[in-house]
């Protein structure tokens, strides 16, 4: 073979071997790809209701580490696992080993509540000069929906796929008179799993009569998965809160947090003014009141709550007006997921939220959803960690 001959068969297995190696490289990238980690979504049998209907149990996943698990039965959180500061994860959130737990009793633990989430005055409110009567289901008032809200209803569950997130869609009829409410209320939630640690909730809901809505998810966390809640640090995105009378119902006043054990808007310990001698404190024993979210109506920061011990930090971004904090003051007396007992402040509570009692204050924020008009609000619980402090 002549040098011409030779340099042209060189140069055609080169570029057969360049055309190779391109090949091979497309298929690795391709496999890669394909065998990273995605969001995961799995079914499971969770247990039955009292009249037989079965009910499931839908674990979500991410490549990040984190791990929700959400029932159809009044939409619970279940459990909910995210890292702590050295990659260990662990759950944070109050809640039953099974179904049972749920059935038996439980205060809202991980639940969507509705159709009205916190307290009604009285039981009633009246929309076009007609008066609907609801259940007082605390004291003299309307707490969370009545005696069976949505969290004791089996939710309609489907996947909803998404290459960067797990996401568990659930859908109720909430038909005309239920627990007193007018109108047949269209409800979807749609539960988002991303893969920067969010528990994201968007919630939807249309009518066929004017009614009113407000609704909102009932989790208690405790970032160290025990023990109490009175070391967390907490900040909220509110100078104004909304007092209470001794039923826990707003006045219909926006106070400013200023100089009260209720200004949270510097991170401060939970425990470190529970007990002050305050007559809002006295009222719920605690803090269970709504806070007025500044600039609220776009998905921004409302709250953040860093625990020392796990380094976990949960940020909540809302686009509702108000959050309702409760540090389980009325909790007691119950055993939980491993056996543990939740007393007192085991768990807090982040309800975004419109304010309570709204349908009978003329001035807040109207929850009123008329025919033709789409109830739409988004909450996000996000979940990372901070490194210790030396």
């Amino acid at each position: 073979m002549n040098y011409v001959h030779r340099s042209i068969t060189i140069l055609m297995l080169g570029v057969a071997f360049g055309m190779l190696s391109g090949c091979n490289h497309e298929t690795s990238v391709k496999q890669s790809a394909e065998t990273m980690p995605k969001p995961t979504l799995a079914k499971q049998l969770f247990g039955k209701t009292a009249d037989g209907t079965a009910v499931d149990l839908y674990t979500l996943s991410n490549e990040k580490g984190m791990e929700a698990k959400i029932t159809n039965y009044g939409g619970i959180v279940v459990s909910l696992k995210t890292p702590d500061r050295n990659g260990k994860a662990g759950d944070v959130v109050l809640g039953y080993d099974s179904l049972d737990g749920y059935l038996k009793s439980s205060p809202y633990f991980g639940a969507i509540v509705g159709r009205y989430g916190n307290r009604i005055a009285k039981g009633q409110f009246t929309l076009d000069g007609t008066t609907y009567k609801l259940a007082k289901n605390n004291g003299e008032n309307h707490l969370h929906g009545g005696i069976k809200g949505f969290d004791k209803v089996v939710w309609e569950a489907k996947e909803v796929p998404n290459g960067n997130s797990a996401g568990l869609q659930l859908t109720y009829l909430s038909k005309d008179g239920e627990e007193g409410y007018p109108g047949n209320l269209s409800v979807t939630v749609l539960y988002t799993l991303t893969n920067d640690n969010g528990l994201k909730i968007e919630y939807t809901a249309t009518t066929d009569k004017k009614t009113v809505v407000n609704l909102t998810n009932h989790s208690y966390f405790n970032l160290a998965g025990s023990g109490d809640i009175l070391k967390h640090e907490l900040m909220l995105n509110a100078d104004k809160f909304t007092p209470v009378d001794k039923t826990l119902i707003p006045t219909g006043e926006l106070k400013s947090v200023k100089g009260t054990p209720l200004d949270f808007t510097q991170p401060t310990a939970i425990g470190a003014r529970i007990d002050q001698p305050d007559e809002q404190m006295k009222f719920g024993g605690g803090y269970d009141h709504n806070f007025v979210i500044n600039g609220a109506g776009s998905l921004a920061l409302t709250a953040s709550v860093y625990e020392p011990t796990s380094g976990r930090v949960m940020d909540v971004y809302t686009t509702e007006p108000g959050v309702q904090f409760y540090t389980g003051n009325f909790l007691g007396g119950m055993v939980g997921k491993n056996g543990q007992a939740y007393q007192k402040r085991t768990g807090f509570c982040l309800e975004t939220q419109h304010f309570p009692d709204s349908p009978n204050k003329p001035s807040f924020p109207s929850t009123v959803l008329e025919p033709g008009k789409k109830y739409e609000t988004t909450t996000i619980y996000k979940f990372s960690t901070k490194p210790m402090t030396p």
